[in-house]
């Protein structure tokens, strides 16, 4: 949510602070800034709505300036107005702030400043915050210097409650930008005679390679050709300096109309990544040196407990299934918003792993904490290397997805249940399971990728099947057993791009409620592979098609009962149960791509949506 870019250096600002904000969309936003110092003065251009829309007002009055901060803005206090898009000033007008994330007290500070004088021009939370460092940079008095600058914010900081990754600028100390973060991502880029700060490394890979990923608490001042970390209780702040595993090719569109698209097609490569090197046909198991534990601790676990949000739910709901049935160990699934905040009974050996393709998500950086407070192990499976929940777990599986741009998650998801699959093996192999099934799920696992070239081949034909139906108002998604989580999934990612309004169901329960909202006007979508419960399935397709009801069915290549019952049919390539969910859900995204396509959606970025969600 939100996104943030700071350059200084010797180049104009505003270009690469413009092209930075476009390489953030992905996040979500309704408003855009930016302010750069030149002249003895700053300046500041603000716009709601589209980057295109701050880009016309800067072609008509261009900011000068070789540094500069910029963002853009998902509303959280106070509605979509240019006032409250950022940046912000202080009182005195000559420093200005960029800010993600949530000032929880500030109600109370505006308060106490308001009875001390100050006058604010917006209803936001971060206009707050520059009003606070701005009040202590003056009270300092004394000379103008970046180190007046950085303990103004250090003061001001321990004063807020929430989260902030933020970015200031003071017309005093014109060669410097100082940034800070705790619970909202912050980077800062490395390049040669300029430097960097980000929300995300997608917006300055362009330009930089180099990048240090900032903890919490930390405090940074940048230069042109140095940079200095501190900490907010004072003193020196270990960091490192990492290579960013991915290029700016990595974050093109290429030659796709919309990243999700490209994501989608990508899978047969990211589902391949995320087991490469990680099966072992000589001990018949997988190998997941990256959790840090032995056989022996693995073998002591008689709990699983994964966890997350929105699509790494539904990815979880099938590590349940999956990992269940491989390995017959006891998992429950936890929304990781829900999760610190119940009085969940945790026995010591519990395992507990938090799902979050950014690694960065508030609700599941949270659930993490809190386990590991209740002294558990706690495992990451995340895509980002340098995110705080790859930072702060004890251990985990990195996906090997890159970057992944669409709002809507496509192959993080594939890739997600992917490695829990692994995990199911591995478990399974130290419990129960021969080597004989052992080497039968690594055959079926390196068949995947073939099989999801198989499935995205059929992409004209999903195609004809969504504009066919994109103009229903309601859609139904039922599948059962390890299908039960991809018609939750199949629903969301409607939801999430199409806009119509979409229910994820078990198949069985269509009789228990929901078949009162079967109409000729509402399609219902079956996720029916050839399974334990296929003729349980197609009992429900029957009971729908009885009420007029239209059926996509998404089963197995060649199911001709399921064919004949169907209005229209799309067909997977045969896989082992527990496989199914990785080829189920792509048929699904395509269908809900096409349909938001069909309908003039803005696919890559859907209204009100944020890639990260990195606020409460």
């Amino acid at each position: 949510m939100c996104g943030i870019i700071g350059y200084i250096g010797s180049k104009p600002a505003v270009p690469i602070l413009l092209d930075g904000l476009r390489r953030l969309e992905y996040r979500g936003y309704d408003s855009a800034g930016v302010a750069t110092i030149a002249d003895g003065k700053i300046e500041v251009r603000k716009r709601i709505g589209r980057i295109a829309n701050l880009a016309e007002l800067i072609q008509q009055s261009p900011p000068a300036g070789h540094v500069g901060i910029s963002h853009t803005r998902w509303a959280t206090h106070g509605g979509v107005t240019d006032e409250n898009a950022h940046p912000h000033f202080d009182q005195s007008g000559k420093l200005t702030i960029c800010h993600n994330g949530v000032i929880e007290n500030y109600a109370t500070l505006r308060e106490q400043l308001v009875e001390e004088g100050h006058v604010f021009k917006s209803q936001t939370d971060t206009e707050v915050l520059a009003h606070l460092i701005g009040k202590a940079y003056d009270a300092a008095g004394g000379k103008a210097s970046k180190a007046r600058l950085v303990e103004a914010v250090r003061a001001a900081l321990k004063q807020v409650v929430g989260t902030y990754g933020i970015v200031v600028l003071h017309l005093d100390v014109p060669d410097c930008i100082v940034g800070a973060r705790r619970g909202s991502p912050l980077v800062l880029g490395v390049g040669t005679g300029e430097n960097f700060f980000a929300s995300d490394v997608s917006a300055i890979v362009a330009h930089t390679r180099e990048a240090v990923y900032l903890k919490d608490f930390d405090i940074a001042v940048v230069e042109s050709d140095r940079f200095e970390i501190t900490s907010l209780l004072g003193g020196a702040s270990g960091y490192e300096v990492s290579k960013v595993e991915f290029s700016e090719e990595d974050v093109s569109r290429g030659d796709y109309p919309h990243y999700m698209l490209k994501e989608i097609f990508e899978q047969p490569a990211t589902i391949l990544d995320a087991m490469r090197g990680r099966l072992s046909r000589e001990e018949a198991t997988a190998k997941l040196g990256g959790l840090g534990m032995t056989p022996h601790e693995l073998r002591a676990v008689d709990r699983i407990i994964l966890t997350g949000c929105g699509t790494a739910s539904h990815a979880a709901m099938c590590g349940e299934y999956i990992i269940e049935a491989l390995a017959h160990v006891p998992v429950e699934v936890e929304f990781a918003s829900e999760f610190r905040y119940r009085n969940l009974p945790l026995p010591k050996d519990t395992l507990v792993f938090c799902i979050s393709q950014s690694g960065e998500t508030a609700d599941t950086l949270a659930a993490l904490r809190e386990s590991q407070r209740k002294g558990l192990r706690t495992l990451g499976v995340c895509n980002n290397v340098g995110s705080t929940i790859a930072r702060e777990s004890d251990g985990g599986v990195y996906m090997h997805a890159g970057p992944e741009i669409g709002v809507a998650a496509t192959k993080s998801f594939t890739s997600q249940v992917a490695i829990l699959t692994l995990i199911a093996l591995l478990l399974g192999r130290i419990r129960n399971m021969s080597t004989t099934t052992g080497l039968r799920i690594i055959d079926e696992l390196e068949a995947l990728p073939d099989k999801v070239r198989r499935i995205l081949a059929l992409n004209d034909h999903i195609k004809s099947v969504a504009e066919k139906y994109a103009n229903a108002t309601a859609m139904m998604f039922l599948g059962r057993q390890f299908n039960y989580p991809i018609a939750l999934e199949g629903a969301l990612k409607m939801k999430e791009i199409s806009y119509i309004h979409a229910s994820g169901h078990p198949s069985a329960e269509l009789k228990h409620g929901v078949i009162a909202l079967i109409t000729p006007e509402l399609p219902s979508v079956f996720i029916a592979p050839d399974d334990s419960v296929l003729e349980k399935n197609i009992s429900n397709i029957e009971e729908v098609k009885a009420r007029k009801g239209p059926i996509i069915a998404i089963g197995t290549e060649g199911c001709t009962k399921l064919e004949r019952v169907a209005d229209d049919f799309i067909g997977i390539p045969a896989c082992p149960d527990y496989l199914s969910p990785i080829l189920t859900s792509i048929p699904l995204q395509l269908l809900a791509y096409h349909t938001a396509v069909a309908l003039g959606c803005d696919v890559d970025k859907p209204r009100n949506l944020a890639k990260s969600v990195t606020v409460e």
